[in-house]
């Protein structure tokens, strides 16, 4: 017997904090029908059904919690180009590939910035992303960065920065150079969410929160079944991470839940702004286990990363989290820290999104490893191509294999810390 859903409103971040709308659409109750059922209102289900209903699909969008209220709504804020995997993806497919992936690398900062504008989404959308090498070697991927541009004839300003630049810049003698992309930037992800659920609304999507599905029963229409009513579809998307247990033989021990936590410190001064990030934009190291930082609209410095793997979260994410931000900026050692929380991240053993569809109608999506803000919305595109018959460039992710940890979650949890445990060790020397 599943126990009876327990509410869940959002976690208490800043985004929360600051969310330009709390939500209220209602639970699912009784018999519904649409074209197209989506499960999931985080990035890739709104992604997905927004893209639906711009193409004339009537979508039922299904929400356990609500719009925005896992990753989607609490992540780092940072709008990356690419796909985590998609290196092995082009080693698979060949050279002739290498134009449709530098495009689809691409894609998901387009969608961003053409919604943005296009319904007036307020999430604070500033260009520029800047990654920074932790170490001496690490300098060399930025000429492989320039490369890849060049190759393409990228039409986006970009910049090489060395030591004495991203010291200049960034107010800490942490780095030793970095590469900062243009068309890359940060947002108040929530905000974004909400606002493209809200643009989906509009166009006649109906949402449902508070609805945790229960079972799918598949079939030529396939049903979405809550506690309290249905949705009978022609197709199904499976959008999140939590859908193994209603579809185990193609689900199950996919993904891994990885824990990620942020603190957000009290406004800035305009001083201390000018001094450690005064082009505003969002920062990340080339470690293998990340730390991100970037300023908030009303100049917070939102700083995260220490990806846990064990499954355990901390005590206080505070005391996680503050001695990395302080050995990087020990200049806010004065700072007060006004928010901490933290989430879940799927991970994929070969950091390639789960992409598949099951008996031809229920499609799914899940995994992107921490670097969901662009992939989700690429994902939502071509899951939208595949529902409209264009396999192409959905199927470039449902082709590749996947490898399962056998097991419980829980060991394969303690086996990926194992190996992410190694990594941090390298990152250290």
């Amino acid at each position: 017997m599943r126990k009876e859903h327990q509410k869940q409103e959002h976690t208490n971040s800043y985004y929360a904090a600051t969310a330009n709308e709390v939500t209220n659409y209602p639970a699912l109750e009784g018999a519904q029908k649409a074209d197209v059922c989506v499960v999931g209102a985080g990035f890739t289900g709104v992604a997905t059904a927004l893209t639906l209903a711009e193409r004339g699909f009537s979508v039922a969008l299904v929400e356990a919690n609500r719009v925005g209220w896992g990753a989607s709504g609490r992540n780092g804020g940072q709008l990356i180009n690419g796909i985590s995997g998609l290196g092995k993806i082009a080693k698979r497919r060949g050279s002739e590939y290498d134009d449709m992936l530098w495009k689809l690398k691409w894609l998901g900062n387009d969608i961003v910035y053409d919604r943005v504008e296009k319904y007036g989404i307020q999430c604070d959308l500033k260009s520029g992303f800047l990654e920074v090498a932790a170490k001496p070697s690490h300098v060399a991927y930025f000429d492989e960065f320039v490369a890849e541009r060049e190759k393409h004839k990228h039409a986006y300003p970009y910049e090489v920065w060395d030591r004495e630049t991203t010291r200049a810049n960034l107010g800490t003698d942490a780095f030793h150079g970095g590469f900062v992309c243009y068309r890359d930037g940060h947002l108040h992800p929530l905000n974004l969410c909400l606002g493209e659920a809200r643009a989906a609304h509009d166009l006649g999507v109906r949402i449902f929160e508070q609805s945790p599905v229960t079972d799918i029963e598949h079939g030529s229409r396939p049903r979405v079944k809550t506690a309290a009513g249905h949705v009978d579809a022609d197709a199904v998307v499976l959008a999140g991470n939590a859908y193994g247990q209603f579809e185990p033989k193609h689900l199950s021990n996919l993904v891994f839940p990885a824990g990620s936590y942020i603190i957000g410190t009290e406004p800035l001064s305009e001083e201390l702004v000018d001094e450690i990030n005064p082009k505003d934009v969002a920062v990340c190291d080339t470690n293998e286990v990340v730390d991100y930082c970037r300023l908030s609209a009303d100049k917070r410095l939102l700083y995260g990363g220490a990806c846990n793997y064990s499954g355990r979260d901390p005590a206080s994410i505070k005391a996680y989290i503050l001695p990395r931000m302080l050995k990087v900026y020990p200049q806010l050692k004065d700072v007060r820290v006004d928010f901490e929380w933290g989430g879940k991240i799927g991970i994929v053993l070969n950091r390639i999104p789960a992409a598949g569809r099951i008996n031809g109608n229920v499609y799914y999506c899940q995994g992107y490893s921490g670097h969901g803000v662009n992939a989700t919305h690429i994902m939502g595109e071509l899951m939208a191509d595949a529902i409209g018959g264009t396999m192409e460039r959905f199927d470039l992710f449902a082709d590749m294999g996947h490898f399962r940890l056998p097991g419980s979650q829980w060991i394969g949890n303690q086996i990926i810390a194992l190996g992410m445990l190694y990594y941090k060790i390298r990152d250290r020397l």
